[in-house]
């Protein structure tokens, strides 16, 4: 089973993406099969790769991580890189974070957080890795997030949902210790 089932201690799941995160560096921009689910198990979906991604029917209807991560990123995220994935004046649009960056990447840096500074500005990113509404979701924020930037998924709540598999619910529970 590919599905990584987090731990009940959130920071060891942190511990777990410092020593297993190749080192931070930007990916090349993705093809259509670093998008699209070429798989399934238990309600999640991969890439050929084995990254997680969306998966949109031609009604409308998304996968349950994607719409999942609508509602952990709003309760998390919105504030600082605003609705949707959007970006705001001081933080970037995590949208097209999810397209850029390598998928263990976006983890280091969720997880980690991240310091850039230059001459013009200072941004910081602070680091969410002991924070279970976080990393208890975060491919389900990822998955958003990728969907956002592909353009597949419009602006506000999606109005369709696939059901939460057993798997993602035991999944849950087993990361957030109840």
């Amino acid at each position: 089973m590919r599905t990584l089932v987090l731990a009940s201690a959130v920071p060891a799941v942190a511990a777990l993406f410092l020593t297993t995160l190749p080192a931070f560096a930007q990916s090349d921009t993705p093809d259509a099969s670093n998008l699209t689910a070429a798989s399934e198990e238990d309600g999640r979906y991969y890439t050929e790769d084995g990254v997680p991604t969306f998966n949109v029917a031609e009604d409308g209807t998304v996968d349950w991580l994607t719409y999942s991560g609508f509602r952990r990123y709003h309760s998390e995220c919105h504030v600082c890189h605003g609705p949707e994935g959007e970006g705001s004046s001081y933080a970037p649009a995590l949208k097209n974070s999810a397209i850029d960056l390598d998928y263990y990447d976006f983890l280091f840096v969720v997880s980690n957080g991240r310091q850039k500074v230059d001459s013009s500005h200072s941004s910081v990113m602070p680091s969410f890795g002991d924070n279970p509404n976080v990393m208890c979701y975060i491919d389900d924020i990822y998955v958003y997030l990728k969907a956002r930037g592909a353009d597949v998924v419009p602006r506000g709540r999606p109005a369709k949902k696939e059901a939460k598999s057993d798997a993602i619910r035991e999944a849950e529970k087993s990361c957030l210790g109840s």
